[in-house]
């Protein structure tokens, strides 16, 4: 597939603070069970400048501010659903 959908998380200290390593992890395993390995391209990134409103993640390009374990699951099925 030539056009994945981009996945971005804001690296910044500010969203690491928050939590955001564990997103990444919950990110990664909801990619394998879904087996988007070849259709989302996901990655970190420096700042978005909304760090009061961290963690961060974007998708495509739509940033999802105050990203939590509780939240993310609906994030993704969301905004992935036609991937799925």
């Amino acid at each position: 597939m030539l056009n994945k959908r981009n996945l971005k998380i804001c690296m910044g200290s500010s969203c690491f603070s928050r939590g955001n390593s564990e997103l990444i992890a919950e990110i990664r395993k909801f990619i394998r069970t879904h087996n988007l390995e070849d259709k989302v391209s996901f990655m970190g990134d420096h700042c978005f400048s909304e760090c009061s409103k961290g963690p961060n993640l974007k998708i495509g390009e739509k940033i999802f501010h105050q990203v939590s374990s509780e939240n993310l699951s609906n994030i993704l099925k969301t905004e992935l659903s036609d991937l799925i």
